[in-house]
């Protein structure tokens, strides 16, 4: 008698669970296949990231100094693409390359007296940061940045400066290669778990 009573109950639970209407969720859509309808949600794409366990002293402690020079770096580099943006718009409507030089001239004036100290106090390693973020920001090296906005010379002037002292301005930002690291630092910054 308990196993038929047990029976007759499950169906019941059974039949009043599949009759109930679902809410529909936000941005719900459905697809039609195959004369059936399913639901699909759209979701926000999620990172995960691992935490990372360290068998020796000096890789806790190369990570630990990547991310303090990423963060000491990484608002110079928002800050490069921003101006870029600014100048790019401005330089858009100058027709004389005299015009053009004369504002650019007074743009670098303006930076180095903004920035010039702090930037004057990084070390080599943040300087190589810095490069590969400012690629990063602009979508162009360095290299390209100087030619287009200060001519074909000074561009070859400030590489070969560069390579005297171990800078490459012409190297490319790789988010999933080599600055992988990187860029793991800088998604976490602008997520705020940095």
């Amino acid at each position: 008698m308990k196993k038929w009573l047990s029976l007759c109950v499950l169906l019941l639970i059974s039949s009043i669970a599949f009759s109930q209407d679902v809410p529909p969720l936000q941005h719900q859509k459905s697809v039609l296949r195959v004369q059936d309808s399913l639901p699909t949600v759209d979701l926000k794409q999620v990172e995960v990231y691992s935490h990372r366990r360290f068998l020796f002293f000096w890789q806790r402690w190369r990570i630990t100094h990547l991310i303090y020079n990423v963060k000491k770096v990484y608002p110079y580099a928002k800050t490069a693409g921003v101006l870029l943006k600014e100048y790019s718009a401005r330089l858009e409507h100058v027709k004389s390359e005299t015009e053009r030089r004369k504002i650019m001239k007074e743009a670098e004036d303006q930076l180095k007296e903004k920035y010039g100290h702090q930037l004057e106090e990084l070390n080599f390693s943040q300087g190589i940061i810095l490069i590969k973020l400012i690629d990063r920001e602009t979508s162009q090296s360095s290299y390209a940045l100087v030619k287009d906005l200060r001519g074909n010379f000074v561009a070859f002037f400030y590489q070969g400066l560069a390579r005297i002292w171990g800078y490459n301005l012409k190297v490319k930002y790789d988010p999933k290669g080599k600055d992988r690291e990187i860029e793991t630092i800088v998604n976490l910054i602008n997520q705020g778990k940095l």
